[in-house]
């Protein structure tokens, strides 16, 4: 196995750690916000999204440092798939991070 260095395997392994919450139970996130500003809404603004199921494919990217940046696609229900990029700013405080944003990639349609 490669070496990879310390902020990549942290970048790499929050990303995965990340999807695979919002993936499979969307009201687990809440264990990875800190209580500041919105935490409460946060979750529950994604864990009251109105699909059922989804599926996020990570396209892998270099990152950098403290801030992580995931890009890819997701398929949400019946919908045609969208590209998406979040970035996340991982400061810890308390074992929880701070920050994300979101963006659908809607360019792609026509």
């Amino acid at each position: 196995m490669e070496d990879k260095p310390i902020w990549k395997q942290v970048g790499s392994s929050f990303i995965q750690h990340y999807y695979q919450l919002f993936d499979n139970d969307r009201t687990q996130l809440g264990s990875i916000y800190i209580d500041f500003q919105g935490k409460a809404a946060i979750v529950e603004n994604l864990s009251s999204l109105p699909f059922q199921k989804i599926q996020h494919s990570i396209t892998p990217m270099p990152d950098s440092c403290i801030i992580s940046m995931a890009v890819g696609q997701l398929k949400a229900d019946e919908d045609l798939i969208m590209g998406f990029h979040q970035m996340f700013l991982l400061k810890n405080i308390n074992d929880a991070f701070t920050n994300d944003m979101f963006r659908l990639a809607l360019h792609n349609f026509g």
